[in-house]
C-alpha cells in the first residue's frame, strides 16, 4: 500500500502529458486537409507487370510531362531497393470541383515508340497514380463479382486482334470526408495507425480529408488537329468511354495521341483512419483465416505429443540411470546401447567448426530482424501507407544486430575449441557470409536489370550507400559483438571428452534422410502463409496480417526447436554423437522445402510470368529467402538442441 500515492501522482502526471500533448498520426503521413479549389498534384510510380516482375519509368513511355519538368520524389532505402521511381505528374485535381481536362498530344509516334507502347501493352503494364499518398483503383467485374485492383492498364488488346489500343482517358473518382474541426477527438485504428486530433489542432485541421482514389480506363480516339488548339488544363465536353474499337485509340505509327482526365469529387463516410480498408480486403479472406486456423491447431498438436513423448522416455531413462548404484551403472553400460553411451563424445568438436560459428551467428541476425520487424508490424508501425519502410527496417535492424551475431559466434567458438584464438577473423567470416552471398546474387540480378534498363535496377549510388552501410556499420558493430563474446564466461561441458573417438555403429539408412524427413514439419506451419506472402510480392497484392504472420513466427520457432531436439536424441540413442550439424540441420531443412514450393507458386501461380529473364529474377530472389531461412531456422534448432544435451548430460552422474 505505500506504493499508493507514488503511482497516484505518476497517473495524474500522465493525464497532464497526454492533455497537454499535441496530435500524432502513427505510423505513415499525417492527416492532410484541404480546402475547396486547393490545388492536389498525383504521382505516379513506376510502371508494373506480373507477367515480366521488371519495373519501368513512367516517363519512359510518351505521356504528357509536367509543365515545369518531372521532379524525382525522396525515396527510402526499401523503396530505391524495390525498384519504385516515384515522379510528378501533370494530373491536377481541385478539391471539390468536377471538370474534364485536356492534357496534351504527342507528337506523331515512331518506329520506337510504337513498339515500345505494344510490347508493354502485351505484356500487361499498369499505370501506377499516387493521390495524397493512397495508389489509384480500379474496379472491374468478374461473373458478376467486383474486382479491385490498384493502378490501370496502359492499354489493351482485343481478342483475336493484332491491334492494340492505348488507354488515353482517365475517369477519377475522389471520396472525400468533411473533417468539421468539431469538439469530437478522433481515435482511429486503422491500417494507418492511431491518429489523435488535439484541440490545438482542430481549426487547423477543417476542411476535406481524401479517403478514397478510383479511377475508370478509356480510350478514345481525338481529332489531333482540333485538341492540339487547345492548352493543358483547358475544359473539354465528358467523355463516355467507347464500346465500339473504331472510336478507341488505336496504336500505330504516326498516330497523334491526345490524353484527357475527368475528376469527380464524391463525399464520402469513410474516415481517415479506414481509408486503407478498401485495399486490404482479401478475396477468400475466409479460407486464408480458417487454413492458418487449422494448420497452428495441427502443428501444434503434433509438437505437442512428439515433446511430450520426449520428456517422459528421457525422464525415465534419467531415473532408472540414477536410481541404480555405481556398480550396477556401469553394468547398465555394457548392457545397454544410447545416448548414455557417447557420454565421452558428445561434446567433440564438430568438422568445420568455424563455418558452423559462422552460420550460427547470422542465424541470430537474420532471426532477431524477422522477430523484431514483424511484431513492429503486428503493432501497426509498417502501414502500406509508409512504402519500402518494411524493407528499410529491416536493413536497419540486420545493420545493427551484427553485435549479437558476432558475441554469438564468438561464444559458440570459444565453447568448441576452449580459447578465444582466432575471433577477429571469426568476426570478420560472420559479417560478411551472409551479406556477401546475397551481395553476389543481387549482384548478378542487378546486370540482368540493367541490361533491360529497368527502375528495379540498384543504381551505382546505392551501390556504394549500401557497401558503406556493410562496412562501416554491420563490420564494426559485428566486430564488438565479438569482443563481446571474449570477455564473456564461456559455457562449460557437464563431461569430458575422451581422446579417442568411439566407432559409430553401421546404420540401415542414412541420416541425411531422416533431416530431410524433419524439415516437412516446420514447412507444414509455414506454407500456407508463405502463398500470401509470395502473392503480395510478385502479384502486387497487399499484406497486411501481420498479427498472424507473427502467430506463425512463434509457432514456426517453437516446431524447429522440437524437431530439432526430437532428431537429435535418435541420433544420440543409436550411438551416433555426429549431432552438431544434424541439429542445424534437421531444422533447417525447411529452407529447401521452401524453394522447392516457390518454383511450385513459379509453374502453377505465375503461369502469366514470361521470359527467362522474369524467372531468373524469380528464382534469384527466392534463392536469398532460402539460405535466409535455412540459417534462422537452422539456428533456432541448433541452439536448443546444444542446451537440451548439456541438460541431458549434467543431469547424468559422472565420476
Amino acid at each position: 500500500m505505500g506504493n499508493m500515492p507514488g503511482i497516484c501522482w505518476g497517473f495524474q502526471l500522465l493525464i497532464l502529458f497526454v492533455h497537454h500533448c499535441y496530435g500524432f498520426y502513427l505510423p505513415g503521413s499525417y492527416m492532410h486537409t484541404y480546402s475547396t479549389k486547393d490545388a492536389i498534384y498525383s504521382k505516379v510510380n513506376s510502371l508494373t507487370s506480373i507477367e515480366t516482375e521488371l519495373p519501368f519509368s513512367y516517363y519512359s513511355l510518351p505521356y504528357c510531362k509536367p509543365m515545369g519538368g518531372i521532379k524525382k520524389s525522396a525515396e527510402n532505402l526499401g523503396e530505391l531497393l524495390m525498384g519504385d521511381q516515384i515522379d510528378n505528374s501533370p494530373y491536377r485535381f481541385r478539391m471539390n470541383v468536377n471538370e474534364s481536362l485536356y492534357l496534351c498530344t504527342t507528337s506523331p509516334l515512331n518506329e520506337r515508340e510504337v513498339k515500345l507502347l505494344k510490347q508493354r501493352t502485351r505484356d500487361l503494364y499498369q499505370v501506377n497514380m499516387i493521390l495524397d499518398n493512397l495508389p489509384v483503383m480500379r474496379i472491374t467485374k468478374q461473373n458478376g463479382v467486383n474486382i479491385q485492383w490498384t493502378g490501370f492498364p496502359i492499354g489493351y488488346t482485343p481478342p483475336n486482334s493484332n491491334d492494340d489500343y492505348i488507354i488515353n482517358h482517365l475517369k477519377f473518382k475522389v471520396l472525400v470526408h468533411e473533417y468539421e474541426g468539431s469538439g469530437v477527438q478522433i481515435i482511429g485504428t486503422g491500417e494507418e495507425g492511431m491518429g489523435v486530433i488535439s484541440e490545438a489542432d482542430k481549426t487547423k485541421a477543417s476542411g476535406f480529408e481524401i479517403v478514397g482514389f478510383e479511377v475508370i480506363p478509356c480510350s478514345v480516339k481525338y481529332d489531333p488537329e482540333v485538341m492540339t488548339k487547345l492548352h493543358m488544363y483547358d475544359n473539354i465536353s465528358s467523355v463516355n468511354c467507347p464500346l465500339e474499337l473504331d472510336k478507341s485509340q488505336i496504336i500505330r505509327e504516326q498516330e497523334r495521341i491526345s490524353f484527357t482526365y475527368e475528376v469527380e469529387f464524391v463525399k464520402s463516410d469513410i474516415r481517415w483512419p479506414s481509408r486503407w480498408d478498401a485495399y486490404l480486403k482479401m478475396e477468400g479472406s475466409r479460407v486464408h483465416w480458417f487454413s492458418i486456423l487449422n494448420s497452428l491447431m495441427v502443428i501444434t498438436f503434433l509438437a505437442g505429443i512428439v515433446f511430450v513423448i520426449l520428456l517422459r522416455t528421457v525422464r525415465r531413462d534419467l531415473t532408472r540411470y540414477e536410481e541404480l548404484d555405481k556398480e550396477a551403472q556401469a553394468q547398465m553400460n555394457e548392457e545397454l546401447s544410447g545416448w548414455k553411451l557417447v557420454v565421452g563424445d558428445v561434446f567433440r568438436e564438430p568438422n568445420h567448426s568455424k563455418l558452423l560459428c559462422v552460420m550460427i551467428g547470422d542465424g541470430v541476425q537474420i532471426m532477431g530482424m524477422a522477430l523484431v520487424t514483424i511484431v513492429f508490424a503486428a503493432l501497426g508501425f509498417m502501414s502500406p501507407a509508409s512504402r519500402g519502410m518494411l524493407l528499410t527496417g529491416m536493413i536497419i535492424l540486420y545493420l545493427f544486430l551484427g553485435i549479437a551475431a558476432g558475441y554469438v559466434a564468438v561464444c559458440l567458438w570459444r565453447t568448441l575449441k576452449g580459447t578465444a584464438e582466432g575471433w577477429r577473423s571469426l568476426s570478420w567470416s560472420v559479417a560478411c557470409f551472409f551479406p556477401g552471398i546475397v551481395f553476389v546474387i543481387l549482384t548478378a540480378l542487378n546486370f540482368i536489370l540493367w541490361g533491360s534498363k529497368s527502375t528495379g535496377a540498384i543504381p551505382i549510388s546505392l551501390y556504394f550507400i549500401l557497401l558503406s552501410l556493410w562496412f562501416c556499420i554491420s563490420v564494426p558493430l559485428t566486430l564488438l559483438g565479438g569482443y563481446f563474446g571474449t570477455r564473456a564466461e564461456p559455457i562449460q561441458y557437464p563431461v569430458r571428452t575422451n581422446q579417442i573417438p568411439r566407432e559409430i555403429p553401421a546404420r540401415k539408412y542414412p541420416s541425411w534422410l531422416l533431416v530431410l524427413g524433419a524439415g516437412t514439419l516446420p514447412f507444414g506451419t509455414l506454407f500456407i502463409e508463405l502463398f500470401f506472402i509470395l502473392s503480395s510480392i510478385w502479384l502486387g497484392r497487399f499484406y497486411y496480417v501481420f498479427g498472424f504472420l507473427l502467430i506463425v513466427l512463434l509457432l514456426l520457432i517453437i516446431v524447429c526447436a522440437e524437431v530439432s531436439v526430437v532428431l537429435t536424441y535418435m541420433h544420440l540413442c543409436v550411438e551416433d554423437w555426429r549431432w552438431w550439424w544434424n541439429a542445424f540441420f534437421a531444422s533447417g531443412s525447411v529452407s529447401l522445402y521452401v524453394f522447392l514450393y516457390s518454383i511450385n507458386y513459379l509453374v502453377f501461380d505465375l503461369q502469366s510470368l514470361s521470359g527467362p529473364v522474369s524467372a531468373v529474377l524469380y528464382l534469384g530472389y527466392s534463392m536469398i529467402m532460402a539460405v535466409a531461412i535455412m540459417l534462422a531456422t537452422g539456428t533456432i534448432g541448433f541452439i536448443t538442441s546444444f542446451y537440451f544435451i548439456h541438460y541431458l548430460f549434467s543431469s547424468v552422474k559422472i565420476d
